[in-house]
């Protein structure tokens, strides 16, 4: 994100806690340790200063584990400027409150920000976007804002369109990473592909349900934070989430997986608070469930699968 914006000619300051990985960034131009093989344009500038960065910003672009965006917030806050625009790209549920990242923003922001606050979603790798490949993405929000953070990103081969449904872009969003984790899965035991249609499938009926029941609309669902996202991830081999299935899938430790990913799998928290979210509102969400029994009640992979072919049969749309 912060390299997209930098080649549309914005001076960007780039927050990272490790003073050292700051400190190689402005020497040498690389990130040491994530997309290590992007160069970093001379108009970006990192910082170990959460203070120094966001007092200055113009727009303010938190992309940040789900678990931490509340923490993060809550020390940023002080140094908002009045006139700045967020445009989030943190994407999850937070465990234990059940929070979209909408709702996250808007309890840790003054109300006075309320109004400028904008959420980008939608299939994109980090790596493909920083090495300019072409990509689509949703800004959702209000329509001053979302246009406003539209128009910062969009440029060269990223293209940025708006919405104005948050819950149906969060929970698309978010949810995409648990049917990536099931798709792994898949994979791994060697189901083959048509299984995996299968799950995205009706991995996008699920979210749809879920979406919907907390009322967003559907034909978003059919968009980039939807369809979209949810076919990346689930099918693409830089998905995290995805990565984090096929090792389970091939009977490997979720801690070794994890270990060795060396990054956030954020489906693996989502899994939890999307299957209790989904339980609040009464919603089934029987992919997500054999999920979360997979990962949190040592289900066997082949068994959780099992379970699922084994359902009985219902109406497609139902």
């Amino acid at each position: 994100m912060a390299v997209q914006l930098a080649q549309q000619g914005h001076e960007v300051q780039l927050w990272d806690r490790g003073a050292e990985r700051c400190a190689h960034m402005n020497e040498h131009r690389r990130n040491p340790h994530y997309l290590k093989e992007v160069c970093l344009p001379d108009n970006l500038s990192a910082t170990p200063d959460l203070g120094a960065a966001t007092r200055r910003a113009e727009l303010l672009v938190p992309v940040i584990p789900s678990h931490a965006l509340r923490g993060v917030l809550q020390q940023a806050v002080e140094d908002l400027p009045a006139s700045v625009d967020i445009c989030c790209a943190s994407k999850g549920i937070e465990e234990g409150t059940l929070a979209t990242m909408w709702e996250v923003l808007k309890e840790e922001i003054p109300a006075s920000h309320h109004a400028r606050v904008s959420l980008l979603y939608g299939p994109s790798f980090a790596l493909e976007v920083a090495q300019g490949k072409p990509t689509a993405v949703v800004v959702a929000g209000e329509r001053r804002t979302s246009d406003l953070a539209a128009e910062a990103f969009h440029g060269g081969a990223f293209r940025t369109y708006y919405s104005e449904d948050v819950t149906g872009v969060c929970i698309g969003g978010s949810l995409k990473n648990v049917m990536a984790i099931a798709c792994g899965v898949s994979d791994g035991v060697g189901l083959g592909t048509n299984a995996r249609a299968a799950l995205i499938t009706r991995g996008l009926a699920e979210v749809t349900r879920l979406a919907v029941a907390m009322g967003a609309n559907p034909l978003t669902m059919m968009g980039l934070a939807g369809m979209g996202d949810l076919v990346l991830t689930c099918t693409g081999s830089l998905s995290r989430n995805r990565r984090v299935g096929l090792g389970l899938g091939q009977g490997r430790a979720l801690s070794e997986i994890l270990e060795e990913l060396g990054e956030v799998a954020e489906g693996v928290r989502t899994t939890r608070s999307a299957f209790n979210l989904a339980r609040s509102v009464g919603v089934e969400v029987p992919i997500t469930a054999e999920v979360y029994a997979l990962l949190y009640e040592g289900k066997p992979a082949g068994k959780a699968l099992a379970d699922l072919l084994q359902r009985e049969r219902r109406p497609e749309l139902d």
